[in-house]
């Protein structure tokens, strides 16, 4: 077994709680990606479907459901006959991903703002009021997973399918961009600044909700260190 597989290994038991009954991929996959922004799970580590199906106390198929969430998000990389491994873009990747990722959400937002009905801005505010609550209680990994979903949301709202599936390969990645590459934590929160976008939705300001957008990607931009 190689250094970063048996580091994997290693982890895994502390990613379920004692007594805890058996769980769905529904469960499952935020959990797996919180302890992967948390770095408990290094980059580049080997993902087996045995060993988590272990951890977590289910099957193989359950574990399966959930790897190929992550690897249609890009966060693992899946190979026939490799074992899955965790993604680890370098700095360049990073770069590539952050701009991609802009040049999407900009579409989508403009996009959101015509679109937006009550329903849609309650589910937003919901979203961000658990992000909020997370980033208070100094979870922040979880927020910054929460805050992904924000912008997957947003993307439904826009009702452009091909640029939400898009998106869904970038959000998730950023997340880990952010977790292995902050270099210092900014003034602002992040949830404060999803809070402002929604409230221009709501007042169908589609101008302002597309500056606000581009100001809180240059905040997520600016927290990192991608020097090579």
């Amino acid at each position: 077994m190689n250094a970063s597989a048996h580091a994997h290994d290693t982890a895994l038991p502390s990613l379920l709680a004692q007594g805890e009954r058996r769980l769905s991929a529904e469960q499952i996959y935020p959990r797996l990606f919180d302890a992967i922004l948390e770095q408990r799970l290094a980059p580049g580590s080997a993902l087996t479907e045995q060993a988590l199906g272990d951890a977590f106390g289910v099957s193989r198929t359950v574990i399966r459901r959930v790897l190929g969430r992550l690897s249609d998000q890009q966060v693992i990389v899946q190979r026939p006959s490799h074992t899955a491994r965790l993604a680890a873009p370098d700095p360049q990747h990073a770069r590539q991903i952050l701009s991609a990722r802009r040049l999407a959400e900009t579409t989508l937002i403009s996009l959101a703002a015509k679109r937006s009905r009550p329903a849609k801005i309650r589910q937003l505010r919901e979203l961000v009021a658990r992000e909020r609550q997370h980033h208070e209680q100094g979870q922040r990994c979880t927020a910054i997973r929460l805050g992904g979903e924000f912008h997957l949301k947003l993307a439904e709202m826009a009702d452009n399918v091909p640029l939400a599936r898009f998106l869904n390969g970038l959000v998730p990645q950023t997340s880990l961009i952010i977790a292995q590459y902050e270099a210092r934590p900014c003034s602002h929160c992040a949830w404060e600044e999803h809070a402002a976008i929604i409230d221009a939705l709501e007042d169908g300001d589609g101008e302002a909700a597309l500056a606000l957008m581009h100001e809180h990607l240059d905040h997520i931009e600016a927290k990192l260190d991608l020097n090579d």
